[in-house]
C-alpha cells in the first residue's frame, strides 16, 4: 500500500488540491507509517529536504483520524527567528484541516498568550526555555493545559544536541509526561548526523523508535577555495563576484559579519545583516529585505544555518572555516533549490588558520564523512536546574519523588551522583526542607534567580550581559559592555550593517543611546573560543602531505598557498612531529584536535613546561621527545582555586558540589583523554 493512501482523506484531498503537490519527497513518504503508528521517530534529511513536512504531515493525520483536542503538539525550535519564519506556513498546514496553530516564545506578548491559555490552540511553536516557563508559573493550568498532549516534534534536534540545551529539552520531554495518559510521540528533525540512532536512543530512550531518510553524505557540489588572505580583500572578491545575484554570505563571529557588512557598503553593495545581537525587528526587517531582492548579500552568523527561510539562494560563500563538516552541509544546502541548479559555496580564506581549516573541513566531506550529534558529556549543571525546576514547579516535592524525577530524566546519571547534588542544594540552602521528607524552594534559590518570576532559572545557555543599543527609541540591537569601555573605548561602533555614534550610556538601565555615523566603527563581542575535533585536523594532515584537495577547485591563490604550506609544515608520518625553531623553543605538532592538545599540555608541563596549546599542537620550553614515546598517564586534576576560577564556564556551576564541577570542567575541557592515559601518536587522537 503506497503510504500516501494511509493518510486522512482529508489531508490527502489538500494536499493534491489546496497544495497542488503532485507528489510527496522520499523521506516524506518514508514517514508517514512509523508516525502515524505513535512511534518515536528521527527524521534525516538535508537543509529544505522537506523535514518540517515530513513530520507534521502524518501528525495532522492522526491529529483528525483520532479526534485530538487542545494542545496536542509541541514544535520546539533552538531559536525564535526560526520558529516566526516557519509559523506561517504551519498555519496555513493547520488551517486547511480546521486547525489552529499559536506561536509562544518571550517576544510573544502576554496578551496573545493570555488569549492561547483561554482558548487553545492545537500546535504550540515553542522553545525549552518557554515550555520551562509553562511549568514553572502560577498562572498556566498545567494539567489542563497540558493533559491533551500527544506529540513533540523537535526540530534542528543536532543543534539541540550539540550543547546544554539539549539536556534541558530532554529532562522537559520527561516532566510533560507526567500530565499525559500516556508519553507524547517525539519527533526529531535533523541534518545529516553519523550516529543517527544513538541520537534517537537519547531523545527517546524508552519505546519503539524508528530512523527516516538517509544519514549519507554527498559530494556533488561545486566548491571553490580560495586563499584572499584578509577581509578586506574578500570585500573586494564578494563585490565583483556574481552581481546581480543573490548571495549569502557566513561569517563565524559576530565581529567579523558587522565588519564585513561595512566593508561591502563601501563597495556599493546592497548588504544586510543576520547575527543574534541585532533586535527581533531589525533582524526581520533584514531577512525579510533579503528574501524579496534579487541582487544582494546577506551577511550572517550560524543563525541562518538553521532552516529559517530566505528564498530561493544563487551562491553560498564561507568566510574562512566552519569547525565541522556539519555546519559546512547545513550552510551548503541552502543553494542549489532550484530545478537544474548544483549546491554550491565559495571559501574565502582570510587567514592562515582559516586555509588550513578550510582544508581540512573539504577533505573530511570528500571523504563522506561527517560528525555525531552528541550531547556534552556531565551535564550535571542541567540536572542541578531541573531539580530545582520540578520543586519550583509542585511547590511541595517529597525528596523521594524529586531523585525518581531527575533520575528518569537523566538515565545516563549515577543514582548516587544525584543524591549526593541534591544534598548539596539542600546544604547551600538552594532546596529547603518544609517538614518531614518535603521539599521547597530555598533562600539561596530566592535571592539569585527569584527575579522576575525566575526568570534566570528558565535557560541552560548564558551569555555575557549586554547592554541595549537605541536609535530614536527603537531597539537596533545588543553592545558588549567590554566594547564601550577602557581607554580606548570607541565613539563609533558598527551594528545592524550601519556605522552608529555612541551618543550616551546609561549604565543603569544598561541602554546605549546611537546616532547615525559616518561609515566607520568597531565591532566587539566576546565569546567562547571554537573546539576542533580530531578528524579534522587529521585530514588537515592529509592534505598537507598530498599536496593536493581532491574534488574541490582551488584558486591560483590557493593552489599556490597549498604548494608553499605542504613544503613547509611538519606533516610526515602519523605520530607527533617535534620541531625546534631559531630561539630554541620546541613545537610537537599532533593534529590531534582542541581537547587532545588540551590534555598533552597537561601531561608535558611538569617536564617540557607547556607555553600555549592549540589545535594542531603544544609549544613547550624543552625537548618532549624521550616523554612522547610512551604511554601518558598523568591524572589531570584541576585545584580548587582552578574550579573556582573557571566556575563561569558551566551554568548555575555555583549550585554544584566542587567534585561534580570538577568532573564537567575536566570532561569538557579535555574530552575522554582524562579517564584513562593515552599515547601521543597520532592514530590515538580521539575525541
Amino acid at each position: 500500500m503506497d503510504p500516501f493512501d494511509s493518510l486522512h482523506p482529508a489531508l490527502q484531498y489538500h494536499v493534491v488540491n489546496s497544495l497542488g503537490w503532485t507528489s510527496l519527497r522520499p523521506t516524506q513518504l518514508e514517514a508517514i507509517n512509523p508516525i502515524q503508528e505513535g512511534l518515536h521517530c528521527l527524521l534525516l534529511a538535508p537543509t529544505a529536504g522537506g523535514k518540517t513536512e515530513a513530520a507534521i504531515i502524518p501528525v495532522l493525520s492522526r491529529m483528525i483520524r483520532e479526534n485530538w483536542s487542545g494542545v496536542s503538539v509541541l514544535y520546539v525550535c533552538p531559536i525564535k527567528a526560526l520558529l516566526n519564519n516557519l509559523a506561517q506556513r504551519l498555519e496555513h498546514y493547520a488551517g486547511l484541516v480546521g486547525r489552529r496553530v499559536e506561536l509562544w516564545h518571550g517576544d510573544v506578548a502576554q496578551s496573545r498568550k493570555q488569549r492561547a491559555l483561554k482558548d487553545p490552540p492545537d500546535i504550540i511553536l515553542t522553545t525549552p526555555e518557554s515550555i520551562e516557563g509553562m511549568l514553572i508559573s502560577t498562572r498556566v493550568e498545567r494539567d489542563t493545559w497540558f493533559g491533551s498532549l500527544r506529540a513533540v516534534i523537535a526540530d534542528e534536534l543536532h543543534a539541540f544536541a550539540a550543547d546544554d540545551r539539549g539536556w534541558h529539552l530532554r529532562a522537559i520531554l520527561s516532566r510533560l509526561a507526567d500530565y499525559t495518559v500516556r508519553p507524547p510521540q517525539r519527533i526529531g528533525l535533523s541534518a545529516t548526523v553519523s550516529n543517527p540512532d544513538q541520537l534517537l536512543a537519547w531523545l527517546a530512550p524508552e519505546g519503539e523508535r524508528r530512523v527516516v531518510g538517509s544519514a549519507g553524505v554527498s559530494t556533488d557540489a561545486d566548491v571553490t577555495l580560495d586563499y584572499v588572505g584578509s577581509l578586506d580583500n574578500a570585500a573586494i572578491v564578494i563585490s565583483r563576484l556574481h552581481r546581480g545575484k543573490k548571495r549569502l554570505v557566513f561569517c563565524d563571529s559576530r565581529s567579523y559579519t558587522e565588519q564585513l557588512g561595512n566593508l561591502l557598503r563601501g563597495h556599493g553593495v546592497r548588504t544586510f545583516v543576520s547575527h543574534a545581537s541585532l533586535s527581533a525587528a531589525e533582524r526581520r526587517q533584514a531577512e525579510a529585505a533579503f528574501a524579496e531582492e534579487k541582487d544582494c548579500v546577506i551577511v550572517a552568523t550560524s543563525t541562518l544555518e538553521l532552516g529559517i527561510d530566505v528564498g530561493d539562494l544563487d551562491v553560498v560563500i564561507q568566510i574562512d572555516a566552519p569547525s565541522t563538516v556539519s555546519s559546512f552541509l547545513q550552510r551548503m544546502g541552502r543553494t542549489g533549490r532550484r530545478a537544474g541548479a548544483r549546491r554550491n559555496c565559495l571559501f574565502l580564506a582570510t587567514t592562515l588558520q582559516g586555509f588550513l581549516l578550510s582544508l581540512g573541513v573539504l577533505q573530511k566531506w570528500q571523504e563522506t564523512w561527517v560528525e555525531a550529534a552528541s550531547p556534552p558529556p556531565e551535564p550535571w549543571g542541567v540536572v542541578a536546574q531541573q531539580a530545582l525546576a520540578m520543586v519550583l514547579e509542585d511547590g511541595l516535592l517529597p525528596r523521594h519523588a524529586l531523585l525518581q524525577r531527575l533520575q528518569r530524566a537523566f538515565v545516563e546519571c549515577e543514582q548516587a551522583d544525584i543524591v549526593f547534588l541534591v544534598d548539596s542544594l539542600l546544604d547551600k540552602g538552594y532546596l529547603a526542607m518544609a517538614e518531614a521528607d518535603l521539599l521547597q524552594v530555598g533562600p539561596t534559590t530566592e535571592r539569585e534567580f527569584g527575579r522576575g518570576h525566575y526568570r534566570d532559572l528558565l535557560a541552560t545557555f548564558s551569555g555575557s550581559p549586554l547592554l541595549t543599543a537605541r536609535f530614536a527609541g527603537a531597539d537596533v540591537g545588543y553592545v558588549d559592555p567590554s566594547a564601550l569601555t577602557g581607554d580606548d573605548a570607541p565613539t563609533s561602533i558598527l551594528l545592524a550593517g550601519r556605522s552608529w555614534t555612541v551618543v550616551d550610556i546609561d549604565w543603569g538601565r544598561r541602554v546605549v543611546t546611537l546616532e547615525p555615523g559616518t561609515g566607520e566603527g568597531s565591532a566587539r563581542w566576546t565569546g567562547t573560543g571554537r573546539v576542533l575535533g580530531a578528524e579534522v585536523c587529521g585530514a588537515i594532515r592529509t592534505v598537507l602531505q598530498r599536496g593536493t584537495l581532491a574534488g574541490v577547485k582551488l584558486s591560483k591563490r590557493a593552489s599556490a598557498a597549498l604548494e608553499e604550506f605542504s613544503g613547509g609544515f611538519p606533516c610526515a608520518g602519523r605520530g607527533p612531529i617535534v620541531t625546534r625553531d631559531e630561539k630554541g623553543r620546541f613545537r610537537v605538532w599532533t593534529y590531534g584536535g582542541t581537547r587532545f592538545n588540551r590534555w598533552l599540555g597537561y601531561q608535558l608541563q611538569e617536564v617540557a613546561g607547556t607555553s600555549r596549546e592549540d589545535d594542531l599542537g603544544v609549544d613547550v620550553r624543552r625537548d618532549p621527545t624521550d616523554l612522547l614515546s610512551g604511554t601518558l598517564g598523568r591524572r589531570v586534576e584541576l585545584s580548587s582555586r582552578e574550579v573556582e576560577q573557571r566556575s563561569g564556564e558551566v551554568k548555575f556551576s555555583d549550585c554544584l558540589p566542587e567534585s561534580l564541577l570538577k568532573r564537567v570542567l575536566l570532561q569538557r575541557t579535555y574530552g575522554s583523554h582524562v579517564l584513562q592515559g593515552s599515547s601521543a601518536n597520532g592514530d590515538r587522537c580521539k575525541q
